[in-house]
């Protein structure tokens, strides 16, 4: 017998979008603190400071009202489960909007102040299976503002690992999605059910081809914590490193994740 095929894991949108506005509201009261020495302190995504890191936090929901004022697109293209595995490829698109946003001198206030309103007039009125044209083809709205979740929440963490102590708070349902995301897309890449990855409190997959668990104590079973998992599936972290650092428990011969991460890079 063929092994079920596993449903698409659906997302509340209300709640996404609360979610979505919650977790830019707390950057932006993070980052209108601080000083110019902070703004160029070094991160950890190659040249940027924490001035272009910022910017590139209100590109994230600018994004989606400029989405809203372009024209819909014809098709359906991206399925959300696809969308991690696309974004390495408008890496070097977005470090040039970056670098020109920071080059032109724009206020960073006036960059996040811009982007909640243009959303504030925008969002409300359009319906969640609205087509938004994403950097990659055609998504739902829906779909769109699950993925502005993962941007969110990983540059958060970017933001909070380049100034210890600044403290960023997490949404927790942004978190979840974040996390859901990035586990869905795990067994995207590596389908199959021999290996059991919790990510508790908000995501159990099973993945990796071999020896289907159907009842017990899986044989093979790996769990983290969210915000290890998604350093993990983001590259900010490698296998060897977490579990050194006793942050990923693995047991059973197929439960190393290694080759398999990351998942977004």
């Amino acid at each position: 017998m063929p092994p079920a095929k596993k449903r698409t894991r659906s997302y509340d949108p209300t709640k996404i979008r609360t979610a979505v506005l919650a977790q830019f509201a707390a950057v932006r009261t993070a980052v209108a603190g601080l000083t110019p020495e902070q703004l160029a302190a070094p991160t950890r995504l190659g040249d940027w400071t924490v001035r272009e890191l910022a910017a590139h936090l209100t590109m994230v929901l600018g994004s989606v009202a400029r989405y809203l004022d372009a024209p819909e697109p014809d098709k359906h293209e991206v399925p959300l489960q696809d969308w991690p595995f696309r974004t390495s490829s408008a890496s070097a698109q977005v470090d040039e909007d970056v670098h020109g946003i920071v080059d032109a001198g724009t206020d960073l206030d006036a960059l996040f102040a811009h982007a909640a309103d243009r959303l504030a007039e925008t969002l409300p009125g359009a319906a969640d299976t609205r087509l938004v044209p994403s950097r990659f083809g055609g998504m739902t709205l829906a779909d769109f503002m699950v993925t502005r979740t993962v941007e969110l929440i990983v540059h958060t963490d970017d933001l909070n690992d380049a100034l210890p102590g600044l403290d960023v708070p997490y949404d927790r349902q942004a978190l979840a999605a974040c996390t859901r995301l990035l586990a869905d897309a795990l067994a995207t890449k590596a389908p199959g059910g021999s290996v059991e990855v919790r990510i508790p409190p908000y995501a159990v997959v099973q993945c990796v081809e071999g020896p289907r668990h159907t009842r017990g104590t899986p044989p093979n079973v790996v769990e983290t914590d969210p915000l290890t998992w998604i350093r993990l599936a983001t590259g900010r972290t490698t296998w060897a490193a977490a579990r050194e650092a006793a942050q990923v428990s693995a047991s059973g011969e197929r439960a190393d994740l290694g080759g398999l991460l990351p998942i977004m890079s």
